[in-house]
């Protein structure tokens, strides 16, 4: 299959599933926090640690699979540009306490959720 339709269709699929996590997320728990963002890329993160580990260290992901998950899912499916804008628009409402944990947040629950991803990915 052609490079440019692999991205494309991991494009497709992760920006389904990140909109159907981030808004099941947000009737959770509602809109007053990011949450939907910080879970989203929590496991983004969680899921390309573990991909990366598979694909580095077991050989399992051809170069296309990669391409597929971890650059056109994963790159759709991660809201990085989304976790700057929110955290931007908590700055614009004066909320700077929760704008800090929002950043601080999912940065710390990424690295966290990245490792967990390696260290499950590692004992297989």
């Amino acid at each position: 299959m052609q490079k440019w339709l692999m991205l494309l269709l991991g494009g497709v699929c992760g920006t389904a599933g990140r909109y159907a996590l981030a808004g099941t997320v947000y009737r959770w728990l509602g809109t007053d926090f990011p949450y939907g963002t910080l879970a989203v890329n929590a496991l983004g993160c969680l899921v390309i640690g573990a991909l990366s580990t598979l694909a580095e260290q077991k050989l399992w992901l051809t170069p296309d699979a990669q391409l597929f998950w971890m650059v056109g899912l994963l790159g759709a499916f991660t809201t990085f540009s989304t976790l700057i804008y929110e955290s931007w628009r908590l700055m614009q409402d004066g909320e700077m306490l929760l704008a800090g944990l929002n950043l601080l947040g999912s940065l710390a629950v990424g690295l966290l959720a990245l490792w967990v991803g390696h260290l499950a990915a590692s004992l297989l």
